[in-house]
């Protein structure tokens, strides 16, 4: 389950963080986009590798935000 989730339209985003190797994590969104008939997903890394898991949803969250601005 998504740690935090936003919707624009008929978007939405779901952020969230994953825990790598070494103690370090990285934040993850998944885009849903509904259409009509169906919906389509894509998964979108940030770069940057954190140290503690509240940096990498802040991370994650200013990526889902800067997703569905566009």
């Amino acid at each position: 389950m998504a740690a935090v989730k936003y919707t624009k339209g008929d978007r939405t985003a779901e952020a969230d963080i994953l825990e790598l190797a070494g103690g370090k994590f990285r934040g993850v969104v998944l885009v849903t986009k509904n259409e009509r008939a169906s919906s389509t997903q894509t998964q979108h890394t940030v770069a940057a590798v954190s140290d503690s898991p509240q940096e990498a949803l802040e991370e994650a969250k200013a990526l889902a935000h800067r997703l569905l601005a566009n």
